[in-house]
């Protein structure tokens, strides 16, 4: 048995992600990057060449059960091998820690299209569990009863994770801190990229009660599931960009969460785009504003052809 107490421990970031291929180049990144956190942690990134959304996704080990959080923007196996990819790293953390029973579950950081797309590659998967997507689904699963402000725990056996719903980007989003790494998941809630406040009340609330959740454990990073700025302050990759060769770290900070409070609290009222250094403030998609992302992103696969 492992011996999940005594965390966070120190993991490895020291990774370049994907980022997709130059115009008119052959494709030549992987369709599914794997990253190595630590012996029970992974990191995957669906590849800029199949979608732009490019998701992250996290497969987190404990003794008697695997979390894998988000199954990607892609149902198709042939263009994105999840199945396979996970299949075969729970048989390679087995070999090293034998069990005769072991669970998968998958679940989501939110039901947006782009962080459920894959579960269908696990619909017919011995010992597997997928949550639903809807919210009651979600609540039901993890035990709340106070949404979203109550904080309930989900147990991979020895690896306690922590959770809290977080809505305003989707009614389903949650956040989900980790002790054994101090990473907190936050979806699209929180991430080096566009941040869409569907319901900015709600966001606005959300944030509120993330960053006091956070403040109250040993956060080390905090992980989005998505890149979309450059590594200039203030400047993003358009919608639909599928080459993102200057891209920051997945990886922000408990200072950065709260600069992401203090913007919801300070645009919730002011709809549009609202841009600083590391991220992007969308409040609300009215007309203008969706109709100021598509011409940019017009504008971008033209130039790009």
């Amino acid at each position: 048995m492992i011996d999940f107490n005594g965390g966070p421990v120190t993991g490895d970031l020291d990774v370049h992600w994907i980022h997709g291929v130059p115009r008119k180049q052959a494709e030549t990144d992987p369709l599914l990057q794997v990253h190595r956190y630590d012996d029970n942690t992974y990191i995957l990134r669906q590849s800029l060449t199949v979608t732009h959304e490019a998701p992250f996704l996290f497969l987190l080990f404990g003794n008697d059960r695997c979390l894998l959080l988000d199954t990607g923007a892609t149902d198709d196996a042939e263009r994105f091998p999840l199945r396979t990819t996970v299949d075969t790293l729970i048989e390679s953390w087995l070999s090293e820690h034998p069990r005769e029973e072991y669970e998968l579950v998958v679940a989501h950081s939110h039901a947006h299209g782009d962080h459920v797309a894959g579960d269908v590659q696990f619909e017919d998967r011995p010992n597997t569990r997928v949550v639903g997507k809807a919210l009651d689904a979600v609540q039901s699963f993890f035990g709340f009863t106070d949404w979203p402000s109550e904080e309930v725990s989900f147990d991979l056996g020895g690896r306690r994770l922590e959770l809290i719903g977080i809505p305003g980007h989707h009614a389903t989003s949650l956040a989900i801190f980790d002790p054994w790494t101090g990473i907190l998941l936050t979806g699209d809630t929180v991430y080096p990229g566009r941040l869409y406040g569907f319901d900015m009340p709600a966001y606005v609330d959300s944030m509120g009660r993330l960053v006091a959740f956070a403040e109250q454990r040993s956060v080390t990073h905090v992980m989005g599931c998505h890149i979309e700025m450059t590594r200039k302050p203030g400047r993003d990759y358009p919608l639909g960009a599928q080459y993102q060769p200057n891209e920051p770290p997945l990886q922000m900070t408990l200072s950065q969460l709260r600069a992401v409070r203090d913007a919801v609290r300070k645009f919730e009222n002011r709809p549009g785009f609202h841009t600083l250094d590391d991220f992007i403030i969308v409040s609300g998609m009215q007309r203008r504003t969706l109709f100021r992302m598509l011409i940019r992103a017009r504008l971008h696969r033209l130039l790009r052809r």
